[in-house]
């Protein structure tokens, strides 16, 4: 008998073994650490990527920027364009057990527009109410017609949380976030690793292959690449252009890649400049630091040529693009022109503040070269991210590089840093011109007179330049051969749904 229970024993340990050797863990690096695991109160690009493993949305886009069902089946918009009605999926639960419904649904949405701190508030400001239908119908009430509601639902606006963690967790629910996504949150160690576990209830489980996922953060990219190639990670992020050469000599790895939706560009301080310098004071010396900067050179000599110039809040290969306005080229001749007329004395001081990192340092030294030979003094002021930031949003600089990852819909790249008053606006730009112009595009969902409210603005801004669009990053995603199945969208996000590793 003793032999026996021995044997057994032996059998449940090899078994054992046996299934923790056949568990998958992808291993994720990310060029930062996300701030809070809370959809209502996140607000980094990183963070977009880790939610996209677990919280599950509404709708979701695909590789043509068309919004698809995620949680949700359909939806209709009024015709009056002053309520969205959404059918939701059956049969889904969070990963507390809870039961995803229409009530779920509302509490979620609700959570997002009432909850103290809440960055998803102007997301959903147009909503006024939301009703229950029926247990799988929500109907969202809005105060005006507003066409990009659905687009923000594709993003942390349209992820639902369990309302019971909810509830139960308040102002700590990111500490142990609780979705309906494919995979269920494990444990966090700030500045180490995000660990999540395969949901077994996922309502799409038959295409979810890998049993755990690892996120890393590791800041600098030659590192994070450097593990990559160690096997040491299986997936990474934002791979420098100037690496993507190497990466693709290298038979292990593969690269997938996408054009941004959002830009790179500079903030000039217009309203909140204490020292009430030129660049704040004219927008004829705005001008002419756009005209002293040459966009298509910065991208050959520190991008390779990999990156898409731009002038605009939307890429040129965006329907929203106004190919009536293209870029203008650099002319140097001119912005000296512009600097005479406006009465400005060359050397033209600017506080140029630059968070720090690669693919910002390098391209602000270009351009504070360029702008030197029209006549500018740009003072590189380095900073950390989340410090620039606040020093932004204070109003401390008088030009401010600034990426932004992009929406689907283009009012999420403009409204919130043109109209005067919204909370991104840190230049404190204020023309009643472009509000009505960015109100108008909210208003109609006719793309053509979208469109045609875009373009006003558009002019505007070239003319006033309260920010200096620059370029479209190319989003570089490297992983292991190990990896199949991964396909790169414009977002920039990570979908984890459909991936095997060998």
């Amino acid at each position: 008998m003793k032999m026996f229970r021995l044997a057994a024993t032996a059998a449940a340990v090899l078994l054992s073994l046996g299934a923790a050797q056949a568990q998958t863990t992808l291993r994720i690096g990310l060029a930062e650490d996300p701030d809070i695991l809370d959809p209502t109160m996140a607000r980094t690009y990183v963070g977009r990527i880790v939610f996209s493993a677990f919280c599950d949305k509404l709708f979701d886009i695909d590789e043509k920027l068309n919004i698809v069902p995620q949680l949700a089946l359909s939806s209709e918009t009024a015709d009056d364009g002053k309520a969205l009605v959404i059918k939701l999926r059956p049969g889904v639960k969070f990963h507390d057990g809870e039961p995803f419904d229409a009530e779920a649904a509302k509490f979620s949405l609700e959570r997002h527009l009432t909850f103290p701190g809440s960055f998803r508030k102007p997301e959903l400001a147009s909503v006024d109410h939301i009703e229950v239908v029926d247990p799988l119908t929500v109907k969202l009430v809005l105060k005006s017609p507003f066409s990009p509601l659905l687009a923000q639902l594709t993003d942390r606006a349209g992820m639902m949380v369990s309302p019971k963690a909810a509830k139960e967790a308040g102002d700590k629910f990111g500490l142990r976030p609780v979705c309906a996504g494919p995979y269920k949150f494990v444990e966090r160690v700030q500045q180490d690793r995000i660990v999540f576990e395969k949901f077994a209830d996922y309502w799409n489980k038959d295409n979810v292959f890998i049993d755990k996922i690892v996120f890393q953060p590791i800041v600098d990219a030659t590192v994070r690449l450097a593990n990559l190639k160690s096997g040491g990670l299986d997936l990474i992020e934002r791979v420098l252009a100037t690496d993507l050469k190497e990466v693709r000599a290298d038979s292990r790895l593969k690269v997938a890649t996408a054009i941004e939706l959002g830009y790179q560009g500079i903030t000039l301080n217009i309203g909140k400049d204490k020292a009430k310098g030129p660049l704040s004071q004219s927008a004829k010396v705005r001008q002419a630091l756009d005209l002293a900067i040459d966009r298509d050179a910065i991208n050959q000599v520190v991008f390779n040529g990999e990156f898409q110039v731009g002038n605009q809040w939307v890429n040129p290969d965006h329907p929203y693009y106004q190919k009536s306005l293209p870029v203008r080229p650099r002319n140097v001749e001119k912005a000296k022109a512009l600097l005479k007329e406006a009465g400005a004395t060359p050397p033209v001081s600017v506080d140029f503040l630059v968070p720090k990192g690669a693919e910002t340092e390098t391209p602000a030294q270009v351009i504070q070269s360029m702008a030197a030979e029209a006549g500018f003094d740009m003072k590189i002021r380095l900073t950390e991210f989340a410090t620039g930031l606040k020093q932004a949003e204070a109003g401390d600089y008088q030009a401010y590089m600034l990426a932004w990852s992009g929406r689907v819909d283009p009012d999420g790249n403009s409204f919130v840093f043109l109209h005067s008053g919204a909370p991104q606006n840190y230049g404190a730009w204020n023309n009643p011109q472009a509000d009505k112009a960015l109100e108008d595009a909210r208003s109609v969902t006719d793309p053509a007179k979208r469109k045609a409210s875009y373009e006003a603005l558009a002019k505007l801004v070239q003319d006033e330049e309260p920010l200096l669009y620059l370029y479209h990053r190319r989003i570089i995603i490297a992983h292991t051969t190990k990896l199949e199945g991964y396909k790169q969208m414009p977002d920039g996000l990570v979908r984890v749904i459909g991936l095997k590793l060998k």
